[in-house]
């Protein structure tokens, strides 16, 4: 047969051909013998054992590889042995290719075949020098083991321990020979533990990794944590005979693990508002009593203002006087904390004796272990404290200086008092930490509260401060802000006098919250103001309002784009715009996205008016109409944003519902009913702000208006102005008379000469005299100085010096030329 090469080895593994998947399966050194002693067959595992390659050794005598005597007997009695199919094994010395012996187990098969010679299989491994342990060895490891151990009889009574759980308990080995641990060591869990001996005396079922806490004799002044094991001895019989324990002194471990399950603790329940008042009492309340018995949280005035960044401590005045600091928060295991010198909301300005303004700036905790009333500083510094301390016999002091962001923020204090274990260094790492976190939620608050400050007072700076419809209507107006956590946002409503005893009533919605959205607000607010005092109809106003946002769209994009962010953006609003007029009742609308308005008739009877929608502002390219309807005397029309009927369902025609029903009550004044109205809608705050603007319309008679059709004739200006003068008198505007003769004979003039007919002189009288003159033609009247030279051209500029406002107003038949005049 020829010998086995390995060259014919692939990583695979070997071809299934004769014994080599048998001999490269076996992890030890392996090879095929003949019954001459010539080798056929060698392993990697062979040539890694005695380092000669299958080149060297197959084809060759095996009798080269043993390193010890030739015995031709022992060779043929393991033959015989083999070929009667019982196998060997057995120790030989094995010739390294370096020269060296080495020791190794031999098995070798029973025979077979391959093809007509008689084979073996050898399989070998080095064999390891196996190491005992001296009885002073394990002596030794059972008295010097850094864990603690001890053997228990079946009463649980101590027959040994090693000297580990002696250092452990402070009470000496022949103290505790004999007698039970709940005898010995009153400070640790003695029933507990002996309960779980208990148990696995019964069941034979060890228990391992038991954690308890403890005072032992060895450190009676604090507290130790512990991790035990249990398990049962067995002697020969597999009867139980006593039980033997290991402990281990673990107080590290489960003081850092002690410190990540508050740290975690205090995150869920330290900050869960943006409040910087309710943040600091979430941490008084959070320590106590899971770490002191008393605690007091002080912040800097500045830190609670809300007006600009106050006062810092550079500020503060002499470091004498020490920082001006308030009570924020405080808590105590005692019932209305009678230990604190200040209640909360007083100026505490508590700094412990020995520490001045240094302490907050770039101090450390300060640890006071024992805390002694009556040392000379705390009775000379803090007499009254000091006698709070000693009446509550508060012992233990720790004060952790509060700060974020490089920002000073106040003092904490912790202190015990009914908890007799003293503050430790490692309780100190745990105070800093809960400080940290609580520091940065008040920073956070702090902040926000000063933002939102801002935004607010910004937001209602913008809004109306006070409205008034003259003698069209009544208003009334309700104004309720978002929740704070979500941010201001940019709803709005004005009320706009107009030419004519007209009155104009907007209201609109920002798209988003924030300080943007209300800047924009008072962006739009000015805008429709301006455009309505062009006398712009509804429809028109929106149109240019809609170019206006986009205006306002394309340069929050570029400003977007510039600072990297993204380069789309979409800054939209809706309206609602309404003109009435008291003359004829009549009142114009058209709505951008918004919510139609709300009419309660004089009898009751509900109804809301739709104009149509329009699209919201800053879409561009749509059209929007204007709808006309008419207004009983007395009839209340309200503007509203859809953050008053969406309610929790958001269902808004059921909210726009039950809001016709509120309003359609008659037995409130316009103020009252207003408000009532918004409480019973939006009972708690809600995401977005709430507007409702509500007008009691009023008609001007018969009474207050006087109008004449005007020849196109100059003749006629001498009638007209007769006309005007007498029915002034009739008012008894005597004062207002001249003034408006010469205001009529200006403006009929100027109507005659360059206007187109039909021509229409009106007088009107509400809080103002409005003279108007109204004509055919479009084109706009226009006001200029004269030359000292020209005989004419100073119409316009008498009008404008002798009348409070004057202007032109466009309508569907041409044009209305207008001047108002103040009435005494």
């Amino acid at each position: 047969m020829a010998p086995m090469d390995p060259a014919r080895e692939t990583s695979d593994g070997p071809t299934p051909s004769g014994p080599r998947e048998l001999l490269d399966a076996s992890t030890d050194a392996a090879a095929v013998v003949s019954a001459a002693g010539v080798v056929l067959g060698w392993t990697r595992g062979a040539e890694a054992l005695l380092g000669r390659p299958a080149s060297e050794v197959v084809g060759g005598s095996a009798a080269r590889l043993v390193a010890m005597p030739a015995d031709p007997a022992r060779v043929a009695a393991v033959a015989q042995r083999c070929r009667a199919g019982m196998g060997w094994s057995g120790l030989i010395s094995a010739r390294h290719q370096d020269g060296r012996s080495i020791d190794v187990d031999l098995r070798v098969s029973a025979s077979f075949r391959i093809g007509a010679d008689e084979c073996f299989l050898l399989s070998a491994r080095e064999r390891r020098q196996q190491w005992s342990v001296g009885q002073s060895v394990l002596d030794g490891f059972l008295t010097r083991s850094p864990i603690g151990m001890a053997v228990m009889d079946q009463e649980l009574r101590y027959v040994w321990l090693n000297d580990t759980l002696e250092r452990f308990g402070g009470v000496p080995r022949e103290q505790r020979l004999g007698r039970r641990l709940s005898e010995l060591l009153p400070g640790l869990q003695g029933a507990a533990i002996e309960g779980l001996m208990r148990k696995v005396l019964d069941t034979g079922v060890p228990v391992t990794d038991y954690e308890y806490l403890g005072w032992s004799w060895a450190d009676p002044h604090r507290q130790h944590a512990y991790s035990t094991s249990f398990f049962p001895l067995v002697d020969a019989d597999e009867s139980v005979t006593g039980v033997c324990y290991m402990v281990q002194d673990v107080t590290e471990r489960w003081t850092a693990r002690r410190l990540l399950t508050l740290v975690n603790e205090a995150g869920a329940c330290v900050g869960t508002t943006l409040d910087v008042m309710r943040t600091a009492q979430e941490l008084a309340d959070f320590a106590v009593p899971r770490f002191a018995d008393f605690v007091v949280v002080d912040l800097l005035e500045p830190v609670l203002s809300t007006e600009g960044h106050g006062a810092w401590l550079t500020d503060a005045g002499p470091a004498s006087v020490g920082p001006v600091m308030r009570r924020a928060g405080m808590s105590s295991v005692r019932e209305g904390c009678p230990e604190a010198v200040v209640r909360v909301g007083d100026r505490a300005g508590f700094l412990p004796p020995a520490h001045d303004v240094n302490l907050l700036v770039d101090g450390e905790p300060i640890l006071l272990p024992v805390l002694d009333p009556t040392d000379e500083r705390w009775i000379t510094e803090q007499p009254e404290r000091a006698a709070k301390i000693k009446e509550f016999g508060l012992h233990s002091f720790i004060a952790v200086p509060m700060r974020a962001r490089n920002t000073i923020l106040g003092l904490t204090t912790f202190m015990r008092s009914l908890n007799p274990v003293q503050f430790q260094p490692d309780d100190v790492l745990l105070a800093r930490e809960l400080v940290a976190r609580a520091a940065l939620c008040v920073d956070n608050a702090r902040r926000y509260t000063r933002e939102h400050t801002a935004a607010v007072t910004l937001q209602r700076s913008l809004l109306p401060q006070a409205l008034t419809g003259g003698t069209a209507v009544e208003v009334a107006s309700a104004y309720l802000p978002a929740d704070p956590t979500d941010g201001v946002g940019g709803d709005w409503f004005d009320v706009i006098q107009l030419s004519g005893g007209r009155v104009g009533l907007v209201v609109g919605d920002v798209v988003g919250h924030g300080i943007t959205a209300a800047a924009t607000m008072g962006r739009l607010r000015t805008a429709v103001q301006t455009l309505a005092d062009m006398e712009l109809p509804p429809d028109e106003l929106l149109a240019h309002l809609d170019d206006l946002v986009l205006r306002l769209s394309a340069e929050r994009t570029d400003d977007e784009a510039a600072a990297h962010r993204s380069t789309t953006a979409f800054l939209g609003a809706t309206c609602l715009y309404a003109v009435y007029d008291p003359v004829t009742r009549r009142c114009t609308m058209a709505r951008a996205g918004h919510p139609p308005p709300v009419v309660v008739a004089p009898d009751g009877q509900v109804s809301f008016p739709e104009p149509p929608a329009g699209p919201p502002l800053g879409l561009g390219g749509m059209a929007f109409e204007a709808t006309e309807i008419e207004l009983a005397e007395n009839s209340l029309i309200g503007l509203y944003t859809d953050g008053l009927i969406e309610g929790a369902d958001g269902d808004m025609e059921l909210g726009m519902s039950r809001l016709g029903e509120l309003l359609a009550r008659s037995d409130l004044d316009l103020a009252t009913l207003c408000t009532s109205a918004v409480r019973q809608l939006v009972p708690v705050p809600q995401p977005d702000d709430i507007a409702l603007l509500l007008a009691r319309t009023h008609a001007l008679g018969a009474d207050h208006v006087a109008s004449w059709q005007v020849p196109v004739d100059p003749a006629a200006v001498a009638d007209v102005r007769a006309r005007a003068t007498r029915q002034v008198a009739a008012w008894g505007l005597e004062d207002l008379a001249m003034t408006t003769e010469l205001v009529v004979s200006e403006l009929v003039t100027n109507a005659i000469r360059y206007a187109e007919p039909p021509i229409r002189l009106r007088l009107i009288r509400d809080s103002h005299l409005t003279c108007e003159v109204a004509d055919a033609s479009s084109t706009a009247p226009r006001l200029r100085h004269a030359r000292s030279t020209d005989e004419g051209g100073r119409g316009l500029f008498l009008v404008a010096q002798l009348t409070d406002r004057w202007g032109a107003r466009y309508t569907p038949d041409g044009k209305i030329i207008w001047a108002e005049q103040e009435i005494p």
